[in-house]
């Protein structure tokens, strides 16, 4: 079994501009206010995913793991 990941968007930054829905489609959706958030927040590790969070202008998106809450994106600096 592969690594699972926590996905969480900020609304409080996210601008709408649904670069994660075309990045990782069925992983993410925007709501009527153009607000994003994922279809699922616990789910299976993967490449559009983690394409998703790194294409986001403003880098609203998080994924942790839910084991021990380590931070996958975006990377600590």
């Amino acid at each position: 079994m592969g690594d699972r990941w926590h996905v969480e968007v900020d609304r409080a930054v996210c601008i709408g501009s649904g670069m994660c829905v075309n990045l990782a489609p069925g992983s993410f959706a925007l709501d009527t206010a153009r607000q994003s958030h994922p279809a699922d927040p616990d789910l299976d590790a993967n490449e559009k995913v983690l394409a998703a969070a790194e294409g986001c202008p403003v880098e609203a998106i998080r994924i942790t793991m839910p084991a021990g809450g380590e931070t996958v994106f975006p990377p600590d600096d």
